[in-house]
Parts: C-alpha cells; sequence; structure tokens
C-alpha cells in the first residue's frame, strides 16, 4: 500500500463549517483539519506537513524556513498574497490556488446590493413590522425614492470573469454598461462599451470594483475618484478592502458626495471597531460572504481535489509561483 502524504489545512472552518465534507481530500492524503490556526501555533501544527493547505493564514519565508517537509502548498482563495511565493519556489515547492469558482456568487452580491439600494426590501420589511403600514392612511407608502434598474448606466472597473458576469446581468436588466479595463476591448461583448476611467466615473449611476490588488489599484477608490461620480452614484466594492481609502469614502457618505457604498470586504478583517465605514450613513457591509454560497464552497472544494490529485500525478494546475 502507497503511503499517503501528510496534509494539514490550518484554517478550514469558513470553507467547510460543517456542511460540506472533507473526504475527497482525506481519500487523497493523510489528514489533519484545524478550523483556525493563530500564528503562534502554525509551526507547530505544520512542521510535519508535506501538503499544506491555508485560506488566510500567513505563511512568511520565517514560517516556511521552519517547515522541512513542506512539498505542496494549494490555498482555498483566489488570493495569495499572504504567501510568500518566492521563498517558496526557492525551495521548488509548488503553490496552486483556486481560481475562478465564485464568479456567479459575486456577481450575485453585487445586485444584492443594487437592489437593495433601489427597492430597500430589508428596510420596508423593518417599517412593516414596526407598524408603519398598519398605521397608514393609504394603501401603500414610501419614505425614500424607489429606481428601476432599466436604462441606467452601470460602470464596471475591471473585467475579469466577475466583471464579465456582471455586465451581462445588467444588461438582462437593461442596463447601459461602460466597462474600464487595462487589458482593452473584449471580443463577444459588442452591447458593452469600453471606455477610459474618468468617463465610467462621471457617468455611471452604480460603480462595480472588480480588479486585483496590486500597487496601482492600492487605495483606488479615493478622493480623487469620489470627487468625479456623480452625488447620486452607488458604488460597490466585492474586490478587495484596501482598494478603497475608507476614511475617504465614509466622509464623501457624510458630504453627500456619493449616494450609497456597498461592500463586503474592508481593509482589515475583521474590522476594527473604529473602522469609519461602520458609522458612516448610507453604507451596506456584509461580512466577506459574497464567495460563501453552499454551491460556490462545494465547487471550491472540487478545485482543491483537483489540485492536489494533480500535483501528486506530477501534473500541478493553477500554479502562482
Amino acid at each position: 500500500m502507497i503511503k499517503k502524504l501528510k496534509a494539514v489545512i490550518l484554517d478550514g472552518y469558513t470553507e467547510n463549517p460543517g456542511d460540506l465534507s472533507w473526504k475527497c481530500i482525506e481519500d487523497l492524503t493523510d489528514l489533519t483539519v484545524y478550523d483556525r490556526t493563530p500564528p503562534e501555533l502554525v509551526v507547530e501544527r505544520a512542521k510535519e506537513a508535506e501538503i499544506l493547505i491555508v485560506n488566510k493564514v500567513v505563511l512568511s519565508k520565517e514560517i516556511i524556513d521552519k517547515l522541512p517537509e513542506l512539498k505542496f502548498v494549494s490555498t482555498l482563495a483566489t488570493g495569495f498574497n499572504q504567501i510568500d511565493c518566492k521563498a517558496l519556489k526557492e525551495r521548488d515547492i509548488t503553490v496552486s490556488n483556486i481560481p475562478a469558482y465564485s464568479t456567479n456568487a459575486v456577481a450575485q452580491t453585487v445586485f444584492a446590493y443594487i437592489l437593495e439600494y433601489t427597492n430597500r426590501v430589508n428596510e420596508y420589511t423593518q417599517s412593516v413590522k414596526n407598524g408603519d403600514w398598519s398605521n397608514c392612511k393609504d394603501f401603500c407608502y414610501w419614505n425614500k425614492p424607489l429606481y428601476e434598474l432599466d436604462g441606467k448606466t452601470l460602470g464596471i472597473i475591471g473585467f475579469g470573469k466577475i466583471g464579465s458576469r456582471v455586465a451581462e446581468i445588467g444588461k438582462a436588466f437593461g442596463m447601459n454598461v461602460l466597462v474600464y479595463t487595462p487589458s482593452g476591448k473584449k471580443d463577444g461583448f459588442d452591447s458593452v462599451t469600453f471606455t477610459d476611467m474618468d468617463t465610467v466615473l462621471k457617468n455611471a449611476d452604480f460603480i462595480s470594483v472588480h480588479c486585483p490588488l496590486t500597487d496601482k489599484t492600492n487605495g483606488l477608490i479615493n478622493k480623487d475618484f469620489l470627487s468625479k461620480v456623480k452625488d447620486s452614484a452607488c458604488i460597490i466594492n466585492t474586490a478587495r478592502g484596501a482598494v478603497a481609502v475608507e476614511e475617504d469614502v465614509a466622509n464623501a457618505l457624510k458630504e453627500g458626495k456619493v449616494a450609497c457604498y456597498c461592500t463586503d470586504v474592508l481593509s482589515t478583517e475583521p474590522p476594527k471597531k473604529d473602522n469609519p465605514l461602520l458609522t458612516a450613513p448610507n453604507c451596506f457591509i456584509t461580512p466577506h460572504i459574497a464567495w460563501a454560497a453552499y454551491e460556490t464552497r462545494l465547487r471550491l472544494m472540487g478545485i482543491l481535489e483537483n489540485n492536489i490529485k494533480n500535483y501528486l500525478n506530477g501534473t500541478p494546475v493553477n500554479v502562482v509561483n
């Protein structure tokens, strides 16, 4: 019988809080799963691992140097900025990530935000439960404007798989779609207008950000960015928290320079209690769950299984180093 490689998952809870099964990974490896691992226990728990699987646990060069058995690393996410891929490459250790698993879920979340802003379902549900409809003299009421999406302009910054899917859904709602992407026009999107960033910001009623976090996009949503958008614009960020300068966004909301900011990501997660967005008006925040639909996590598990299978077969896939 061939001996299985020892695998360790250091922070598996968000991928599988109990509604999925690790059996497909157990069938391939000698697996140990930890729900969470604090920094001071990373080396202790990972020191015998030949395959290491992490979501948000930091793997610095200092830690990597203390893991003598390590042969392969797979993330439990698309992002891998917390991993020192260069240090792993120097030891010929392959790193694979989980690409393109959450496209539909994230795009769906974008429109959950947009529809919450235009239709205010949760706000009116609470109003009705508080007795406002029972005390109303008319058969209906509204305290804030309601909007149709048909004919509105959707601006998209970044046009990978998620941005492209958001564009398709926007068109289905009858929206005009403007796109800014450094990579240029994409084939198959003739009904979408590719243009420069300033044109998107000036004309869009809704701006959805889908760019990766790089030196160029760090702090992209700042005072200058916000000064170019309509006062009535709604900005949606499902990219990375650091894409936004949160103090600038909070100030713009307080000053009425932007109508609404919706975000699934913050600069620090969990957020610090003094994060300015937590007390900003017209700010919708969800706890980094755009990726977390059951079907999405099941798909992620399948890609992880495939990453490990291919590594064991000598044909690694989704390699990022």
